[in-house]
């Protein structure tokens, strides 16, 4: 069984951060399966995650500011200190052959990845919803540039 499962308990019924969030927990779910096959799978697949992830990060973190919240706020913050770990994990398996951190991180990422779209990303997808944000244009409904 994987390590996170797409539910409708992980849909905030915002359609575009929903879909980055299934194709998240797919990649995630390839890795676990690619690590079971070899540790060059493993890598394979986890630096297909790490893109994904850092184009999911950013295309959310572009959603934040251009809806008004902070730039340093506490969201974009943990996007960014998950995106740090998932990189030197996988320079410790490109440059010293070492996978071990690979094969421990997916339980923690999945975990996190749960309580994070429940939590975060519910607040964001509330909040685009509440000023008016269309993800197309990246603009709020109503605003003047």
């Amino acid at each position: 069984m994987p390590l996170l499962e797409w539910s409708t308990a992980l849909t905030l019924d915002h359609p575009q951060i929903d879909q980055t969030h299934i194709e998240f927990v797919e990649l995630l779910g390839r890795t676990e399966a690619a690590l079971n096959e070899s540790p060059e799978a493993g890598l394979a697949a986890w630096l297909a995650l790490e893109q994904h992830t850092l184009a999911h990060f950013g295309q959310e973190d572009r959603w934040m500011l251009a809806a008004g919240l902070a730039p340093d706020n506490c969201h974009i913050r943990q996007h960014a200190g998950v995106l740090a770990v998932m990189r030197e994990v996988a320079v410790l398996a490109q440059q010293h052959g070492d996978h071990g951190p690979l094969r421990r991180i997916l339980p923690e990422l999945a975990a996190w990845f749960h309580a994070h779209v429940l939590s975060m990303d519910a607040a964001l997808a509330s909040h685009l919803e509440q000023v008016g944000f269309d993800p197309a244009t990246q603009a709020q409904q109503g605003a003047t540039a």
